[in-house]
This record gives C-alpha cells, structure tokens and sequence, in this order.
C-alpha cells in the first residue's frame, strides 16, 4: 500500500486514483470528502432539494439521494434544478438498487443530472441477469461520463459469489471461519465488480469502492485488506451504525482507526436520526471526526472542562454552550469572508485549576472562578492576560472578542 505524507504531523495517507465528481476531487492528494445522505422522498423535489441544501450548507461535500421508481428518477433533474436556483452546487449521487439499469434507460436525463452513480453488486440481478444488469449500469456511466461507487454491503452481498468462497474455503488445508469469510466476500465483490466495469470500458479513475458493514471490528480487517489490494478511491463508513452516542461511538471508532492509518477518501456517518430529528447532525459528526485526528479543519474548535466539585456553577456549561453556537452561527460567514479561521481554537474553561494554563493554549481562552462564586473570569488571547470579565454581560462581551479577533487576525478573501 503506497502512501504520502497529508501534512506535517499528521498521519500518512494511501495513495489512492483521483476521482471528479461534479465539482469535487476523491483521493489523490485532495482532501478527505465528507459524505451524507437525504431520508426524503425524492419524488418530493421541493422536500428533497431543500434537504440537501440544508446538507450542504452544514458543509456535506457530496449528497446521496435514493433512487427507486420511475417517478425518483423523474424528480432528479428538477431538484437540480431547484438546486442550481439555490446556488447550491454539491454534486449529488443516485443510489440504485434492483432496477436502476431500467431507471436510467427509462429516464436518461437522471443520469445525465446525478454527478455520480452508486450500485451495489449484491442486488442488481440474480443468475444471468446480474451480469446482463451490471454492464448496463456501466455502459450508461460511461455513456454519460459518470463515476461510479461500487458499494458492497454485508446485507446484500452476492449469494453467487457467497457460494464460490466457501467452495473454495472447503478445499484449504487450513478453512477460514465464517467472519473470515464473510470478509473475503465483501472484499472480493468489489474487486471482481471493478476488474468488470473497467472490462466494460469505465476508466479506473472513475471508481470509488465501499465495503459496508455495521461491527467496528470487521469494518477495521476489511478496509485494512481492500487497501491493500487496490489502489482505487475508498468510501468509508459504518452501515447502520445506530442512533445517537451509540452510533457517533461506533463510527469514531471504527473511522479513526483507518483514518489514522491513512485509508479513506470520503467519509460518511450513518446515523439513525431521531423522529424529526435534523439530518445535518450526521454532518457535524464526520467533519468532528476529521478534524479531532488532525486530517481537516472544518470550525474553530472549542474546548471545555467537563466539570467536577469545583464547578456546581452550571455558569461555564451554559458559556461553553453559548460559545459553541456562536462560532457554528458565524462560521459559513466567516468562512466566505476570512482564511485560516476554521483553524482557530477556543477555550471554557470552569476553574482555577486547569483554567489559566488550557486557555493560554488557546488563540483564545476564558477561565471562570469555580462554585458559586461571582462571575470574575481572566480572559487569555494568544497566550497572554488580555481582559478580566465581570457582571452579567461576559457571555456577550467574550463573544465580542472573538469577533474582533477573527477581524484582525485572519485575513480577509480576495476577490
């Protein structure tokens, strides 16, 4: 497995092929893409453009979209169109399962307006209609010059190809177990589905593979053997990795491993959203990842004690809150209008214990006195005593400091 340095400091990264995607480069020297998918009904154009703008703003690099009827297929061209109106410009993916070989003959226009197919070799056909199906896919890509992901998931994976392995497996001397198994299906899937398509005329440079499944460990063994057997774009991330901290747990987990051993173009974190809950969260959660392993920096980063016995005061919970929505609120103007400032770091701090040293760290830094004390906080900037902050108004007056800071600090874009 060829790697490069990313930065100085931080890990080294595989090589792997370059490939566009509307506006966006995967693999290479670019960097990690972070990835979401909308849970709308696409035939719902309005919902489903106002969903992937609201991704995309959150900073998704790429959406994914279902697309599973004829009447899907139809809707695609007009939330592009909805989107383009927006000034919404991230490339959106068709995710086709079963009949997406009929969708997009039946429809050609939704593959001219996806800037990226995604199949699963599992289910585009059974017996001799798989390989019937599967070139077709491939011939429309490449008809219409389009990428495509090869993503196997352990749900679906080819029973055909299942079979084979575990003949095979029968005759060693020495036999796999089942999850060894199970793994060199997965991996063999998405290999044998790339020699196709390129087989079938579809550059190489136009393949990204995924190998999807939801145990932190196997997800970790199979990545590890799939860089190691190619060089194409990988998409990375845990299949139905859970609701809330469970699922945010087992994604880092998983994620961080591979991250931190330089394998993984484009990211995505499968979270089971609450009832009504907001689809960015997914989002928010990849690009934390990404930045914590010191790959990307997305926002300025605000640290905070977690509070013990010094610190009953909810005081600097509710600051260090506060904060966080401030800089989150800002950012995408900030972003259009300053350089480097997604590299600034913020400190909360509750006490006097840790307080003063964490947030001389920090381009900025508050320390608060502790327990039921009067509000009397130190404010650090760039390493030295800068103001102290008194009364009722510190929440408002520190964020003021920020601003300023950002102002004249970090410079502003050119035209």
């Amino acid at each position: 497995m060829t790697m490069k340095t990313d930065m100085p400091g931080t890990v080294r990264r595989r090589i792997s092929r370059c490939v566009r995607v509307g506006n966006v480069l995967i693999g290479g020297e670019n960097p990690i893409v972070v990835q979401s998918m909308t849970n709308t009904d696409t035939v719902d154009d309005f919902g489903t453009a106002m969903q992937v703008a609201q991704l995309a703003r959150a900073g998704s690099e790429i959406v994914r979209i279902t697309v599973n009827t004829r009447e899907a297929a139809a809707a695609v061209p007009r939330i592009v169109e909805r989107l383009d109106t927006m000034g919404i410009m991230v490339p959106l993916v068709g995710d086709f399962h079963f009949n997406g070989h009929k969708l997009l003959s039946e429809v050609p226009e939704a593959a001219s307006a996806l800037s990226k197919l995604r199949i699963n070799p599992g289910n585009v056909g059974k017996g001799a209609k798989r390989d019937e199906q599967f070139a077709r896919l491939i011939e429309i890509a490449c008809r219409h010059d389009k990428p495509v992901r090869i993503g196997v998931n352990w749900g679906s994976l080819d029973q055909t190809l299942l079979a084979r392995i575990m003949d095979e497996n029968a005759k060693r001397s020495e036999p796999l177990d089942a999850t060894q198994i199970m793994r060199e299906a997965m991996v063999t899937s998405a290999l044998e589905s790339a020699e196709r398509a390129v087989e079938l005329g579809l550059p190489a440079d136009h393949i990204v593979l995924s190998c999807k499944v939801s145990g932190v460990q196997d997800l970790i063994a199979i990545y590890r053997d799939i860089a190691r057997r190619c060089d194409y774009a990988l998409h990375l991330g845990l299949t139905e990795a859970g609701m809330g901290s469970k699922g945010i747990v087992a994604s880092t987990a998983a994620m961080a491993v591979l991250l931190q051993e330089g394998i993984g173009d484009t990211i995505r974190v499968s979270l089971t959203p609450e009832p009504n809950g907001d689809r960015t969260k997914e989002v928010i959660v990849a690009q934390e990842i990404l930045q914590t392993v010191g790959l990307r920096a997305f926002t300025p980063l605000v640290a905070a004690c977690p509070g013990c016995g010094r610190t009953t005061s909810t005081y600097f919970q509710e600051l260090a809150q506060d904060i966080q929505s401030h800089v989150r609120e800002c950012m995408p103007k900030w972003k259009l209008e300053r350089n480097g400032v997604e590299n600034m770091t913020l400190a909360v701090m509750g006490c006097v214990v840790n307080g003063p040293g964490e947030s001389k760290h920090a381009n900025i830094g508050i320390s608060l006195p502790g327990s039921g004390e009067a509000p009397v906080a130190p404010v650090y900037v760039d390493g030295e005593r800068f103001i102290t902050l008194r009364g009722e108004h510190i929440s408002t007056e520190f964020k003021k400091i920020v601003d300023d800071y950002v102002v004249r600090k970090f410079p502003a874009r050119q035209e």
